[in-house]
């Protein structure tokens, strides 16, 4: 593990001041960075502990909710207002990781955690562009059975592995940052970049910026909701599919709609294409189905993981039949 000193952050300003410094990372949780510190994928000179920032969970003036970076996923995920108004998110940070690291791992690191592809790790044996660009990229010739079928490139296949992420994403999250040039609020889905030539470059964070908050908007009005992730074991693992659906149906037909996949690409994955097929469309299955079907035209498998179009369809089918049978 590579040398460096450490900062305890009394308030924001302190933390971006500290951050803004060369080679710094700011530590919540730790349960991904310190990960990469000891495999030294990652090498700050500089860690500045977040942990005591703004953990406050408040309903915000317009029905929606006000995340403090530093909440633990678990104090998010039992939340009352959250269980109320927002079940997917509890479902989505509940199928995301074991208790122990629910407790430690805070929702701003959530978002900024990096992919648990097995090349990425391997910093012995395997090239990898996200560590060295123009290394090259064994995973796309290699085992890529976990990897992405949607927004990839030829420099990277790797998967975003967030499952509170997917749900964000749905639910129309706003992230709130705060850097060395001031504040600024930007759309989650807007936060993570695909790889294009650069897989290195995973969010567009100006050096120094801090996640502040997460905002979440009022619900959608007449909505159910829910979260479904396709894995491996059903104990803790990393989705091959997960989806995020929210539908309002009225007179049998979808009046509000909103969905992303999970386990299927380099970042959170809002399905824009089924959205706008879905509207107005009949509430049934074979709707349903078209849908996704349309959203995961243009996707492109890997040898290994072909087998996830066909499975990301036949979950946004069954989920959201599901949820269309609660408002029948």
């Amino acid at each position: 593990m590579t040398p460096f000193t450490y900062s305890r952050a009394s308030d924001t300003a302190s933390a971006v001041q500290f951050g803004a410094m060369a080679q710094a990372k700011y530590l919540g949780g730790g349960t991904n960075l310190v990960d990469l510190l000891r495999e030294t994928i990652e090498q700050p000179s500089s860690l500045i502990d977040v942990t005591g920032l703004s953990s406050a969970i408040t309903p915000t003036a317009d029905g929606g909710l006000l995340i403090g970076a530093a909440a633990k996923n678990t104090a998010l995920a039992e939340h009352r207002l959250v269980l109320s108004h927002y079940p997917m998110l509890t479902r989505s940070i509940v199928a995301g990781a074991s208790a122990q690291i629910r407790n430690m791992a805070t929702v701003g690191g959530n978002i900024l955690q990096r992919t648990r592809c097995a090349y990425f790790y391997d910093t012995e044996g395997s090239r990898c562009n996200k560590r060295s660009l123009g290394q090259g990229c064994d995973a796309i010739d290699g085992f890529n059975r976990n990897h992405a079928i949607l927004g990839a490139s030829s420099s990277c296949v790797a998967t975003h592995p967030s499952d509170m992420c997917v749900a964000l994403a749905a639910l129309d999250a706003l992230v709130h940052l705060q850097g060395p040039t001031g504040a600024r609020v930007i759309p989650l889905v807007d936060l993570h970049l695909l790889p294009d030539n650069d897989p290195g470059k995973e969010t567009v964070l100006l050096p120094g910026e801090l996640i502040t908050a997460i905002e979440l908007p009022s619900p959608l009005v007449g909505g159910r909701s829910t979260y479904r992730k396709v894995r491996d074991r059903a104990s803790y693992a990393f989705a091959l599919v997960s989806v995020a659906a929210i539908l309002a149906v009225e007179d049998g037909k979808v009046t509000g709609v909103r969905l992303a996949f999970g386990g299927v690409a380099p970042k959170p994955w809002r399905a824009k294409k089924a959205e706008n097929a879905l509207l107005g469309a009949p509430a049934t299955e074979a709707t349903f189905r078209k849908a996704a079907e349309a959203e995961l035209a243009h996707a492109t498998p890997l040898s290994g993981n072909g087998f996830k179009v066909e499975l990301a369809i036949r979950t946004v089918a069954a989920l959201m039949t599901s949820l269309a049978g609660d408002q029948s």
